[in-house]
C-alpha cells in the first residue's frame, strides 16, 4: 500500500483505506475533501490530526461523514499538476492544499470553479493567489502562517542566543524560488545591523544537504539559519543529525525540529495553522464561499529550545532565552 501511496495514489491513512472511502462517498453521497501536498504521508502525520481536528470542530468526521482524497507528490513539484486535475476530476467539494506555494498553484491552475483552502508561509496577495486579505475573490481563502515574514526575527534570537557569531551560514532550497525569495531578502536586510556576514548554501535534495554540511564544516561559520522550505521540513531528521555530528548551532523554523533533536526554532504553530485549514474545510462544507471567507493569518507563535543538545553543543543558553521559550525540551 505505501507503494501505491507514493505514486500519487489514494494512501492508508488512520487505519481506514481511502479507496473504500471513496467509494462510500459515491454511494451515500458523502462529501469528498482533496488534500493536496508535496511531501509524503509519512511526513505531516502530526499535521494531518490537526487538520482533522479542525474538521471535527465543524462536525466532520473522516469516515463518518466526510472522506478524504489524499494527494502527495512525494517531493516531485512537477506532479502537483496533475494531481490537483485528478482531484478537480473526482468532483471533490473542496480542495486542501499545503506543503508551500506550489500546491497552492497547482490547484489554482486546475479549477477556477472548486473552493480551494491553501496552508501557506507566504504572502497570498503578492503570490497573486487571492485579491486581499479581507476579500479573497475567486475560489480561494485559507492560511498564512508567517514562517517566511519571520526570517529578522529568527536571524536576531539567533545572535542573542551567539552574541559572538559573525559569520552565519543560511540553507536554502533554490528549487522553492518563492520562499528562497523572501528568506534572502529578509537575512540580507537584517545581517548587516547585526554585524553578521552571510553565507548562502544551497541544497534541493538529500545529497546536497550532506554537501551543504560538509562545506559548512570546511568554512566554520560561526551557527546555521536553516530557510522554512518544506524540503526542509521533510529531510529535518537528516539536517538535526547533520548539525549534531559536526557541531553545529542552527536555528529552524517550526517546533519539529527541536522535537527532533534540533537546537532552537522560532515559528508559526503548523498544527494551529493546518487545524484551521480543516476549520475553513468544514466551513465550506457546510455552504460557506471562499469569497466569504477572509485570509487567515496565524497568531500562534513559539519558541523552542532543546537544552539537552545546547549542553552537548557545550552552548549557554541565555537566561533571557529560556525565560521567554514557549517550552524547554530537557
Amino acid at each position: 500500500m505505501r507503494d501505491l501511496n507514493r505514486r500519487g495514489v489514494i494512501g492508508l491513512v488512520g487505519g481506514a483505506a481511502a479507496w473504500p472511502l471513496a467509494a462510500r462517498a459515491q454511494q451515500s453521497a458523502m462529501p469528498a475533501i482533496g488534500f493536496l501536498n508535496f511531501q509524503s504521508i509519512e511526513t505531516i502525520g502530526d499535521l494531518l490530526r490537526a487538520f482533522r481536528q479542525g474538521l471535527k470542530d465543524t462536525g466532520y468526521v473522516e469516515g463518518e461523514n466526510v472522506a478524504i482524497i489524499y494527494r502527495f507528490a512525494e517531493n516531485q513539484i512537477g506532479r502537483l499538476p496533475e494531481l490537483a486535475a485528478d482531484l478537480v476530476h473526482r468532483r471533490v467539494a473542496v480542495i486542501a492544499t499545503s506543503g508551500g506555494p506550489p500546491s497552492a498553484f497547482a490547484a489554482k491552475a486546475a479549477t477556477s470553479t472548486v473552493p480551494v483552502v491553501f496552508t501557506i508561509n507566504e504572502d497570498p496577495v503578492k503570490l497573486g493567489l487571492v485579491a486581499s486579505l479581507a476579500r479573497p475573490g475567486g475560489n480561494l481563502t485559507g492560511i498564512n502562517f508567517f514562517n517566511a515574514e519571520l526570517v529578522t526575527k529568527r536571524l536576531e534570537l539567533l545572535r542573542e542566543l551567539v552574541p559572538g557569531a559573525a559569520r552565519i551560514a543560511v540553507l536554502v532550497n533554490p528549487t522553492n524560488a518563492t520562499t528562497t525569495a523572501t528568506t534572502l531578502q529578509g537575512v540580507e536586510a537584517a545581517a548587516p545591523a547585526l554585524g553578521l556576514q552571510l553565507k548562502i548554501l544551497n541544497a534541493s535534495t538529500s545529497g546536497e544537504i550532506n554537501a551543504a554540511f560538509a562545506e559548512l564544516a570546511r568554512d566554520r561559520a560561526d551557527a546555521l539559519f536553516v530557510g522554512g522550505d518544506a524540503f526542509f521540513f521533510i529531510r529535518r531528521v537528516q539536517i538535526v543529525h547533520l548539525a549534531s555530528r559536526h557541531g553545529v548551532i542552527a536555528t529552524y523554523s517550526s517546533r519539529d525540529y527541536p522535537e527532533a533533536g534540533g537546537l532552537m526554532s522560532y515559528g508559526t504553530s503548523l498544527s494551529d495553522a493546518f487545524r484551521q485549514a480543516g476549520v475553513y474545510a468544514g466551513r465550506i462544507l457546510k455552504g460557506a464561499k471562499p469569497v466569504e471567507l477572509p485570509v487567515v493569518q496565524s497568531s500562534k507563535f513559539e519558541m523552542l529550545i532543546n537544552h539537552e543538545t545546547a549542553r552537548m553543543l557545550s552552548l549557554t543558553v541565555p537566561p533571557s532565552l529560556l525565560s521567554v521559550a514557549d517550552e524547554v525540551i530537557e
